[in-house]
């Protein structure tokens, strides 16, 4: 008999496979799978001083639904956008100093700040050419996080965990990343969608918004109203506490003692699982499913009754999700969402996507109840993802952009935890897992048989 010709699928056949544990063995170890309590929420695993998400009250041991609030650094990021709405200005570089520094600067460290951002915005010599144009990826996320490992090479203090010098290589990260991904997305393009590509440089004297719009378009051309929208979904997108899953990963790393680049790509990695960081593009993807097959975008009825169909599995891609509804710790409302709705209305009827806006406020009206019907759910609200893929395909940004760009904002808050990681808690994390499994004694090898 001819031997088997070893190869990975000889290889897979001949795996153990890992069945599934009984749900009683949870029970019975205590463990919480995902870090989660029974009731669905986060098991304590530091503190912090960057920012709190609050979306409920613990009244006699039960959630009790409350209206959602976020804040930075203490302050509230409604006020936060406001505050930049009313003097018609940008916010996230002012944002990234609140995060890292831990307060509000004023007109003159606004502007010191800009200036030193300015100074990290410019990528190393060839950088784009040997690490980006010359291995494209076909997903950014990826292109994004070789990037950051590949800047290490170009630092020549890359494993110095001092504040000051991590706070250099945080900064550095925050300001090349957009350059980064735009150039990512065009490689991308030459290669895997056989189109042709540019590749501009990010100006000065202009905010991070304007620079991706300006990076992005092939004639640098953009509103202002175009910028100041981009800019409220980067403020928005900039953090959200230290147990989430990119941020955890970006703390777990910087517990080892690692530098500040793989920690930061760990962040990248986490952010572009499906479960965390694309669920604004599984929104826009249902979105064009529900106009395909929805008549009448103001009948109500209609709407929920296809709604219904997708709870079902017999609608959209069969997951039994709508997609942007739903939150980890909000109940009545998503103070993000909250903000990108209103900031978004003007600009996507002016673009013509008045429909595509009425059509997920049916979806945030009408989901609720429906969900109640179905499962006698929690309180459920609209979350940041039911309108920020709408909001970018309004400014024109490809679908294949909409993580990354909640990278470029995110890595802000990594930063600031990162560097909270190593100055308070200074011990590496380990959590413990509960082995399950039978003692076999050795077997010598001329003794084994092929399983």
């Amino acid at each position: 008999m001819k031997k088997q010709e070893m190869n990975t699928q000889t290889l897979f056949s001949r795996m153990r496979k890992n069945e599934p544990f009984e749900e009683s063995l949870y029970t019975k170890y205590g463990v919480k799978r995902g870090l989660r309590n029974p009731d669905g929420t986060g098991v304590v695993a530091g503190i912090t001083r960057i920012s709190n998400v609050h979306g409920y009250l613990i009244n006699e041991y039960e959630r009790v639904p409350c209206e959602g609030e976020l804040r930075y650094r203490g302050v509230n990021v409604e006020d936060l956008v406001n505050g930049c709405l009313e003097d018609d200005r940008f916010g996230f570089e002012e944002t990234v100093w609140l995060l890292l520094f831990g307060h509000l600067p004023s007109k003159s460290e606004v502007e010191d700040f800009n200036a030193v951002m300015e100074e990290f915005r410019e990528l190393p010599q060839d950088f784009i050419e040997d690490m980006i144009m010359k291995a494209a990826s076909p997903n950014l996320m990826n292109k994004m996080a070789r990037s950051v490992l590949a800047l290490y090479s170009y630092d020549d203090n890359p494993d110095d965990t001092s504040m000051e010098n991590v706070l250099a290589q945080s900064l550095s990260i925050i300001a090349k990343l957009p350059a980064i991904m735009v150039a990512g997305y065009q490689a991308k393009r030459r290669v895997y969608d056989n189109e042709s590509y540019f590749i501009h440089s990010p100006y000065h004297g202009i905010s991070t918004a304007e620079n991706i719009l300006s990076m992005l378009r092939i004639d640098r051309k953009y509103t202002r109203e175009e910028a100041l929208l981009l800019d409220k979904c980067l403020i928005l997108h900039a953090e959200h506490g230290g147990g989430n899953n990119s941020t955890f990963s970006v703390r777990l790393l910087s517990s080892s003692g690692t530098d500040t680049y793989s920690a930061i790509a760990a962040g990248i990695g986490s952010l572009k699982g499906p479960r965390h960081g694309g669920a604004n593009i599984s929104v826009v993807k249902m979105l064009d499913d529900m106009k395909e097959n929805i008549r009448d975008y103001a009948d109500d009825d209609e709407v929920a009754n296809y709604l219904r169909k997708i709870l079902k599995k017999e609608a959209g891609d069969r997951s039994g999700l709508i997609y942007g509804m739903g939150h980890a710790v909000y109940t009545k409302s998503d103070p993000r969402a909250k903000i990108l709705k209103t900031n978004a209305k003007s600009l996507a009827i002016e673009k013509g996507y008045g429909e595509d806006f009425r059509l997920l406020d049916a979806v945030e009206r009408l989901t609720p109840e429906l969900m109640s019907e179905k499962r006698n759910a929690l309180t459920v609200c609209a979350n940041v993802d039911l309108y920020s893929g709408l909001i970018y395909r309004i400014l024109s940004i490809p679908p294949e952009m909409f993580t990354p760009l909640f990278a470029v904002a995110r890595t802000a808050g990594w930063c600031a935890h990162r560097m909270e990681e190593m100055s308070t808690c200074r011990k590496i994390i380990r959590p413990a897992y509960r082995a399950n499994l039978d003692e076999i004694a050795y077997l010598p090898l001329n003794c084994r048989k092929e399983n």
